[in-house]
């Protein structure tokens, strides 16, 4: 929440540090009058003033003074797009990030998964909504907290103010896994942002080496396309995270491990030691050469 980048973040932020000297203030103040009281001799005291003074007259002036100051500074509870903000759905799912993006301005659809990029200086609508349980999204350097309901679409209008990566998690306990379902925001100009979008919105490259041929293949062989779907390979799976870009991204597992060939055999050969009880099993069952290739064309998958 502190250092906040997002509009929605930085109410929040200036709310609380308002509320924090205020408390501030009045914890001085009781203890002042308590050092006062110390000094003074009983007779002189007038018990009941200062019971129905500070107990109940200020304590009413504060709240009603705090409650007027904060009304208008509240994120507005079902937010209206404006017309050029760039939309993004994300659904949860136990335990993993679906994200899709809808761009008005260029009629792009774009699916990913577990790791949002988004526009600094642009408005972006995210629209919420749970595959299974109730999940929670919640990024505290751009927003509050948001439920994600199975059956109902909940909003946030966040708008970035500077690049940089943010970590996400989900606020929600939702099983096993709930402490490893993170994701990170990563905030880009616009002008990079688009070009990041158009890339992605291209099928999976093509192999260009042998060894990534062979991973193609092994991704084939495995029946991995039952579950996940790399546009321009195989577009069948919907059970688990669109693989088509995945090489792009920068953590794997919905936040648990850097994207990088250590972090992608670690996560095919020990899913279950690292996720336990997510949907799909460990592959520690295949030769090196094939698990090599395998890892090498998805990191290709830019």
């Amino acid at each position: 929440m502190f250092f906040s980048v997002g509009d929605a973040a930085q109410s929040i932020e200036t709310v609380t540090w308002v509320l924090f000297g205020g408390a501030l203030v009045i914890f001085t103040g009781v203890m002042l009058l308590l050092a006062w009281s110390l000094r003074k001799r009983s007779g002189a005291l007038r018990p009941r003033l200062w019971v129905l003074g500070g107990g109940v007259v200020f304590p009413a002036v504060v709240l009603a003074a705090l409650f007027f100051w904060l009304v208008p500074r509240m994120p507005a509870w079902k937010p209206i797009p404006p017309a050029d903000a760039l939309i993004v759905t994300v659904k949860a799912h136990m335990w993993w990030w679906e994200v899709r993006y809808r761009d008005p301005a260029t009629g792009a659809d774009v699916m990913a998964a577990n790791e949002i990029r988004i526009p600094v200086g642009r408005p972006v609508y995210f629209a919420l909504t749970s595959a299974d349980v109730i999940h929670s999204f919640w990024v505290p350097q751009l927003a509050g907290k948001m439920d994600m309901l199975p059956g109902r679409m909940q909003h946030l209008l966040v708008t970035a103010t500077e690049p940089g990566t943010w970590r996400g998690q989900c606020a929600e306990f939702c099983g096993e896994q709930h402490a490893q379902m993170a994701l990170h925001v990563v905030g880009l100009e616009p002008a990079a942002f688009d070009a990041w979008l158009a890339a992605q919105a291209r099928p999976a490259p093509a192999p260009a080496t042998q060894l990534l041929l062979l991973g193609r293949e092994s991704f084939l062989a495995q029946r991995c396309s039952a579950c996940h779907t790399v546009r321009g390979v195989s577009e069948e799976g919907r059970l688990g995270p669109d693989l088509t870009h995945f090489g792009s991204r920068l953590h794997l597992g919905a936040g648990m491990l850097a994207n990088t060939p250590e972090g992608r055999e670690r996560w095919l050969t020990h899913i279950q030691q690292i996720k336990t009880g997510a949907r799909m099993p460990s592959y520690d069952r295949l030769e090196p050469e094939t698990l090599e290739a395998l890892g090498e064309w998805l990191g290709s998958l830019q």
